[in-house]
């Protein structure tokens, strides 16, 4: 049996997501597929793409940036609270049209949980409230943030989430800036913009504003150390790297894509290991 997957994106060359499913697969003893589908490389726009996989033969596609709330439209939505998120990174192809789902969601809250255990996030800075900031914002609150800051350069991207998670958590205190400022009175500081990543190389915060807080996150994964975070570290920070939130939310993909769990632990040695050792093509 094939199982045929997909991601659509920008700047995804470097995604480790085919790496992962294809060695999820490898374990349930599945042939995997799964194909970078890049815009503007094929000469088209989201929707094209999404339509050609839709009849493609794709059992299903991962999304990512800046795709992840221009695909809600495309597809349907069967839990309020991914309808409150605002942002699809899962799409399964079912009979009766595309379903939507979102496991940067659920991968975040898992992530977080593995490096902080129960500790409460705290009043937490959030700069960047495009797809994967709706995804994440929603699981701070989840994870009992108090207070979130929300940041982002358009200020009505960051008002709109800021209603969304008003009408779903009334209690949680929110404000809205379109500038980042010191994190002393924040516990936590997340980065969910792409500044950091391969192609949007610096850092979203000055380490000295770093000063104050306990923990930081960063979306990013590629590169694994991101400046943020390494600013973060060196500032005495606990980390939540954006490895773990990627490897998180492939385990919940890979879930919904082929109605089979993936052993974590095996899955996460096979992916730390050197992609060109056995590991990979073990059975």
């Amino acid at each position: 049996m094939t199982l045929r997957l997909g991601l659509i994106g920008d700047n995804i060359g470097r995604s480790q997501s085919p790496r992962l499913h294809r060695l999820a697969g490898a374990q349930s003893g599945l042939e995997v597929t799964y194909d970078r589908l890049v815009p503007t490389d094929l000469g088209q726009d989201f929707e094209t793409v999404f339509e050609t996989a839709r009849g493609g033969g794709y059992r299903g596609l991962n999304i990512t940036y800046p795709y992840k709330e221009r695909v809600v439209a495309l597809v349907a939505l069967r839990d309020p609270v991914l309808s409150a998120i605002g942002a699809v990174n899962t799409v399964l192809f079912e009979p009766g049209g595309p379903v939507g789902h979102n496991t940067d969601y659920t991968g975040f809250k898992a992530a977080y949980r593995r490096v902080r255990g129960d500790a409460p996030p705290g009043a937490t800075l959030m700069i960047g409230t495009g797809g994967v900031g709706r995804a994440v914002a929603f699981g701070l609150a989840d994870l009992g943030a108090p207070w979130l800051r929300l940041v982002d350069r358009d200020a009505a991207k960051a008002e709109a989430l800021a209603a969304d998670l008003g009408r779903a958590f009334p209690a949680l205190e929110i404000e809205t800036a379109t500038h980042p400022t010191s994190a002393g009175r924040f516990a936590g500081i997340v980065n969910c913009t792409p500044v950091g990543m391969v192609g949007h190389s610096g850092t979203p915060l000055p380490r000295a504003a770093m000063a104050g807080a306990e923990w930081a996150f960063d979306a990013v994964y590629t590169p694994r150390d991101t400046e943020f975070l390494a600013d973060a570290e060196a500032s005495g920070l606990t980390v939540v790297s954006g490895w773990e939130l990627f490897f998180h939310q492939g385990l919940d993909a890979w879930a919904l894509f082929s109605g089979r769990p993936a052993d974590p632990d095996r899955l996460r040695a096979d992916l730390l290991a050197p992609e060109d050792t056995p590991a990979e093509s073990a059975p």
